[in-house]
Parts: structure tokens; sequence; C-alpha cells
């Protein structure tokens, strides 16, 4: 009963906060793409977000979760101990947090684990079959995404054991994402019609699902710190500062180059700078959150204007340049300025005269790249096997809603109709 009495119901109140604003993010990531695609694919873009809170959902109660953080002795991924919640119960787990229920930090992880496959959604927006798409969330989830946690979050984790600092996610989250989004990019391209090249169709959209995103990180990056303490209120404050200089310096960007500013760009570049501090939230100051957002906004722009110039590669609502080009920007930048001043339990950077950061952030960085494309190849290549992923030329002139689910969308702010 000791462990019962540690419980700290303020710790315990902000966790189960936290929990809830995380899963508030995949429909906030919903809305954020829906707004984003044709009128007329709408209801395929909300749905392949929100099909993965049921898939990874029960995979991580299954065993998503015991394989992720079960076991004591590192290797490549955890084991069988906790399949079905067996033994996470109300008492706390001392190896990740003794004032909170194991319960809690299990359903607070399950989030993560829920949008980390969501976010992919949009490097195909348009374009992939339904069920398809059903299994290989799954599939990715247990593949790429369960492993990856494993090693920088799980006990005697690979990554966690060079010595690297991922606050909420980075690695675990944004970089997986990002990377393979590049491989469904390259792997399913195809030549965009005329009407794709219309989008947005609802820019209201895109803010309502940036607000929402924007709302749900602060108990993404603020619930990392697993307690209702100041490392907790830190990392909020980087949070906002990241995003709020990301936003500036991506707008400022848009005006340079394109000659005039976007809400669009705005929103985008907004959500890079969430990703970028996402790693660093809880180990750097508020201005070197503010110099990570400023520098996110400015690279991750140029990065998608080349992309879309300069290669053929069809990352429709480009997702690499967004989280898995940002996810790595703050992942290094960690390694260069994270600071025992604000975590004590974390390092100091290189801007601090810290060298044990850098190798492991670079190995751990090449490890989650290389893991996370290789193994996306893989499925990809299985499922081709068994099945067409992506839908066929006709289905995309006339708009998946129809051809794949019966339903049609109207927009939530002017109610007008969908165009055709």
């Amino acid at each position: 009963m000791e462990n019962v009495a540690a419980i700290n119901s303020g710790d315990t109140a902000w966790m189960l906060i936290s929990t809830a604003l995380v899963l508030l993010m995949t429909p906030g990531l919903a809305f954020f793409y829906a707004g984003m695609v044709k009128a007329n694919n709408a209801v395929s873009t909300l749905f392949q977000n929100l099909i993965c809170v049921g898939v990874v959902g029960v995979i991580w109660i299954v065993c998503g979760y015991s394989l992720a953080f079960s076991g004591n002795t590192g290797g490549f991924i955890g084991d069988f101990g906790n399949v079905l919640f067996s033994g996470v119960g109300q008492e706390p787990n001392p190896n990740f947090s003794s004032t909170i229920p194991e319960i809690n930090f299990a359903l607070f992880q399950g989030m993560f684990a829920v949008i980390t496959p969501a976010l992919i959604t949009g490097a195909f927006a348009e374009r992939m079959r339904f069920f398809p798409w059903v299994i290989i969330t799954g599939l990715w989830s247990l593949i790429v995404y369960v492993p990856v946690a494993h090693w920088v979050w799980g006990l005697g984790g690979i990554i966690r054991e060079w010595g690297a600092l991922d606050f909420a996610g980075g690695m675990v989250v944004h970089m997986t994402a990002g990377f393979s989004a590049l491989v469904f990019g390259i792997m399913e391209r195809h030549k965009p019609t005329k009407e794709e090249q219309s989008r947005p169709y609802d820019l209201g959209l895109v803010l309502l699902g940036t607000a929402l995103l924007f709302f749900g990180w602060f108990g993404f990056n603020g619930g990392s710190a697993l307690a209702a303490n100041g490392l907790a209120a830190h990392a909020s404050a980087t949070t906002f500062a990241a995003a709020a200089a990301a936003m500036l310096s991506w707008t400022f960007v848009d005006f340079i180059i394109r000659g005039k500013p976007t809400i669009l760009g705005a929103c985008i570049g907004l959500v890079a700078g969430l990703v970028a501090i996402t790693p660093a939230a809880g180990f750097v100051t508020i201005g070197v959150a503010l110099l990570i957002g400023g520098l996110t906004g400015i690279v991750c722009n140029m990065v998608i204007l080349f992309i879309r110039t300069r290669t053929g590669l069809k990352d429709t609502l480009d997702v690499f340049g967004c989280h898995g080009v940002a996810g790595l920007l703050g992942t290094l930048l960690t390694a260069v300025f994270a600071t025992k001043s604000v975590n004590p339990a974390g390092a100091d950077g290189l801007f601090y005269g810290g060298t044990g950061l850098i190798v492991p952030h670079i190995l751990g960085s090449i490890l989650v790249i290389v893991y996370s494309v290789v193994g996306t190849f893989l499925i990809i290549k299985f499922m081709r096997l068994f099945t067409t992923l992506t839908i066929d030329s006709a289905a995309a002139e006339s708009g998946m809603d129809g051809h794949l689910h019966g339903e049609q969308v109207t927009s939530i702010l002017s109610m007008d109709s969908p165009k055709k």
C-alpha cells in the first residue's frame, strides 16, 4: 500500500487532463488535414484520422503498451508482461512516475501512439483506400512505433541507454511519422489532377484544426513532465514560444518568396514550431525555444518549397517537411541547447559545454530514420502483394467520399455545399 499512498492527486488530475488533451489532437488533426483537401475528399480524410483511435487504441491495450514499456532488460522490444493492461493498475510504476497511477501513464502514452500514424495520412491524402490503410495502421503501429517508443522511453531502450533526450516525442512521434510519410510519398506518387490543385477547400477548418492541435499540445508537452510541477509549466511556456516564433518566421518567408502572407502558411508554420520544440520542451530555456521556433519556420518552409518545385515527391499535405524535418531539427538542437538549469534530470548540450548529447542524438536520429523508412517500405511492399493501396483515376476525379463512404461533408463554418 506504500505506492498507493505516494499517489499525488494534483499530478494525477493534471495527467488525466493531459491525456484528454492529447486525445483531442487526433480529431484536431483530422480537421486540419480535411480543410486542406478537396471538398469531396474531406470525409475520407477525416475518417482516415479517426479510425486510428479505434485501431491503435485496441492494439495499445492488447499488447502495444506492454511491448513498449514492460520488461527491465531493454533489447529490441519489451515483453508481454502487461498484455491487456494486466498488472497495469491504480498503483504507480516508479520506473516511470511514482506519483500517478500506472493506468494513467499507460493511457497517456496510448494517446501518443494513436496520433502518430494519423500524422502520416497527410502524405497520401486523396489517394489511399480506406481498408488497406486500416491494416497498415495496425502493422505500422506494431512494427515501427512500438519498437521506437521502447528504444527511446522504455527501460533499457538502446537510444535511452545512449543518453539521448526526447522530452515528448521528437523521435518517437514526429520523426517516425515524418520519414514514413516520405516513403509513402515516394512509393505512392501520382500526377495531381486539376481538381486536386484547387485545394484547400476550407481554410476555416484548417484554422479550427490548428487551434485544437495547439490546445492539445500543452498536454502533449506539458503532460510529458508526468507531474503538475514547474517543469510542466516550463514545457508549456517553451511550447507556446516556439509555436509563436515559427508562425511569424514562416509568414515572413511566405511574404518574401511568394509576395503574400497566407493564413494556411501561418497555420502550418505554427504546427511545425510545435513539432520542433517537442523533443526539447523540458530541456531548453524560453529564449532558445524562440530560436528553435524561428529557425524551424524558415527551414521547413524552404524544404517544403524545394520538394514542391524541384522534386516529383507527392507528399500531399507536407507531412515530411512539417514533421520529419522539424522533428529532426528539434532533436539535433536539443543536443546543442539542453541545459540542466532547466531540468537537472537532463544534460548540458554543446552550447553549455556538454559534449555527451551530440553523438547519441545523431546516432539515435539515424537509427530512427533508417528503421522507419525500411519498416514502412516493407509494410507497403507486403500490402501490395494482396491489394491495391490507392484509388483509381476515375475515383480520384469524382472524389473519394462518395466512392468509398457514400457520404459528403459541408463546411463546418460556412455550411456551403461541397464543390463539385
